[in-house]
């Protein structure tokens, strides 16, 4: 199947994944499984048996890898240039009779809907969320930001970020924020320069953590202020933050 929308102009896949709500009786779905924030220890239990007892698994390469010993399934990897391509076989064989699962980082509620929804456009299924526990869980809860009393924001998607980012600046200083960058484009730098320019303080705490539940996991306390000495880069070498990083700005 041709990947023939421009996420600028539409429609967004996103839209499809939530225009209705799941249908609770619905037979044989395909799940699209969150898989946690990287560690399989955060890998829940029902996640893991929808993975178990797949046929067929599909998801980007990076997040196939980590459950692949969790599943005798065939697995099928994609990078977004043959996503597409990789789904449409995908879909053939759920299409056959076989038991499917996609998979996705974290939860799909955090930034997932536009590979959720690619996938309910393309099988001929009924498809069903299990969702995971996301590094944006992680983030609020070493920074203790409340998520009741925080506004989230994802980056890390295609098409018109407006919106988001007015929202960003909307309530910053008023409410805790909790932000999945981009890369490399919308970093925790970027962001940061974003803010202080639209007038947020320039003294509000921020924190950036990398590569959360991961033993390799970094916290970087600083400003608002100081953040925004990174901003401006184009590339990993850019900016001195992971590619898996979450910024919180913490509110007066």
């Amino acid at each position: 199947m041709a990947d023939d929308y421009d996420l600028d102009s539409g429609p967004d896949p996103a839209t499809l994944a939530a225009a209705a709500p799941e249908d609770p009786d619905a037979a044989r779905p395909v799940y699209a499984v969150g898989i946690g924030p990287g560690n399989l220890d955060y890998l829940t239990p029902r996640g893991e048996r929808a993975i178990r007892e797949a046929d067929v698994v599909v998801g980007f390469e990076t997040v196939v890898e980590f459950v692949a010993d969790r599943t005798d399934a065939d697995l099928l990897t994609c990078g977004y240039r043959d996503e597409s391509e990789t789904l449409a076989t995908f879909a053939e064989r759920v299409a056959s009779g076989e038991r499917g699962a996609a998979v996705l980082m974290g939860d799909p509620n955090h930034s997932g809907y536009q590979f959720v929804g690619k996938v309910q456009r393309t099988v001929d299924a009924p498809v069903r969320v299990v969702p995971g526990i996301s590094s944006l869980q992680m983030a609020a809860s070493r920074a203790r930001t409340p998520m009741e009393d925080t506004t989230f924001v994802t980056l890390h998607k295609s098409g018109d970020l407006s919106p988001d980012r007015e929202r960003l600046r909307r309530d910053v200083g008023e409410r805790h924020l909790l932000v999945l960058p981009r890369p490399y484009d919308l970093m925790p730098g970027d962001v940061a320069a974003d803010l202080v320019e639209s007038g947020a303080d320039p003294d509000l705490p921020a924190l950036v953590y990398e590569r959360l539940t991961h033993e390799n996991e970094q916290r970087t306390a600083t400003t608002l202020g100081t953040l925004t000495d990174h901003a401006g880069g184009d590339g990993a070498d850019g900016t001195p933050f992971s590619d898996l990083s979450v910024l919180v700005v913490r509110r007066d």
